[in-house]
């Protein structure tokens, strides 16, 4: 009879679960649909480059880096990952500002300086080419000339709003974000 109650103790921890996951899953799902655009106004931005990106989510490509994360107590690489958008990619005329973090590994790391583990840098003198897919997203790549450790920003502006950045650096391994783009607030730097 024992045996009995157990195994449907355990089914019944495995339906839980697994309700819970697919609440968690709708839950993120409406929750990520919420800013969205019109095309004709991601158009006008992008056109425009004068626009803020806005990082909602950081993907460092080393699984040791997210091993770590994950082997933090009380917490998972996932929450780690997720951001605010207050790390942001603002374009404005002839200015370009990044403030976004990085979670990877560097290959020249400046030891007790807590200012250079992310990437954070004014450029004034860089290139801007942009071009749309068959799809009719938008390719944009930034090329800063007066920045040593950057060599590409690779932003894909989808119809919606939304946007996946990759960084191409010398001196770290690639890292991407996911967000979304918005006009630049009128207080905003630079």
């Amino acid at each position: 009879m024992l045996f009995k109650f157990n195994n449907y103790f355990n089914l019944m921890k495995t339906y839980i679960s697994f309700f819970l996951f697919l609440g968690f899953l709708f839950f993120s799902q409406s929750c990520s649909s919420q800013s969205s655009s019109d095309p004709k106004a991601v158009d006008s931005l992008v056109n425009s480059q004068n626009f803020t990106f806005h990082a909602q989510r950081a993907n460092p490509t080393n699984y040791d880096v997210i091993n770590v994360m994950n082997s933090i107590p009380n917490s998972t690489s996932t929450r780690i990952l997720e951001l605010d958008g207050s790390y942001t990619i603002i374009l404005k005329n002839d200015t370009l500002d990044v403030y976004l973090p990085y979670f990877g590994r560097s290959f020249n790391p400046s030891y007790g300086s807590t200012d250079k583990t992310g990437y954070k840098f004014v450029s004034k003198d860089f290139t801007v080419n942009k071009s749309q897919n068959k799809k009719g997203n938008w390719i944009i790549k930034i090329n800063p000339k007066d920045v040593s450790t950057v060599s590409e920003i690779y932003i894909e502006v989808f119809k919606n709003g939304k946007a996946f950045t990759s960084m191409k650096s010398s001196d770290r391994q690639p890292i991407s974000y996911d967000g979304y783009v918005d006009k630049n607030d009128v207080n905003s730097k630079p």
